[in-house]
């Protein structure tokens, strides 16, 4: 080996500071080294556990917030159907209280007509009666007393078909 240029003492003694250096690289740096590639791949694991709860949760709150819009619908749907019912009501009643007040007018304007109605006949009956009157003086030429002119108006009127009360 000497022939090769190797001297032996001298390899044996690398060979022993080779594994010396070896087994303190081992306890010093190799076990520290591979705890805390442990620990990363650890805290990684846990990471992603993590992430995945944090999904199911998300995914969980996503369709409990779906469900919910979908309840609010359904409630603003009911609200809307009710408010459209209650219009309708109060409309039918509003047309119900407008035709009775129209009803009510027309009743009330029919009363005002036949009682203007029943005052004008009185009024041209008494004015026929005093055209009548004065017309008879002028005929007769004299001045009849007005209570019998009045029974003689009062008879000719009851006869008379076209000046009815009534």
């Amino acid at each position: 080996m000497e022939g090769l240029g190797i001297n032996p003492s001298m390899l044996i003694a690398q060979v022993i500071n080779f594994g010396i250096l070896f087994g303190l690289l081992y306890l010093v740096a190799y076990k520290p080294f591979m705890r805390m590639l442990d620990e990363r791949s650890r805290r990684v694991k846990e990471s992603m556990e993590q992430t995945e709860y944090i999904k199911q949760q998300a995914a969980k709150a996503e369709q409990e917030t779906e469900k919910r819009i979908a309840e609010a619908g359904k409630k603003g749907q009911k609200i809307i159907d009710q408010a459209v019912k209650i219009g309708k009501e109060v409309g039918q009643k509003a047309q119900e209280e407008a035709k009775q007040k129209a009803e009510a007018l027309i009743t009330r304007a029919r009363t005002e007509i036949r009682r203007e109605r029943d005052e004008v006949i009185s009024e041209l009956r008494k004015e026929f009666a005093g055209l009548t009157i004065l017309a008879a003086e002028k005929v007769i030429d004299r001045s009849l007393d007005k209570e019998t002119h009045r029974q003689i108006i009062d008879q000719v009127l009851k006869e008379s078909p076209g000046l009815k009360k009534g």
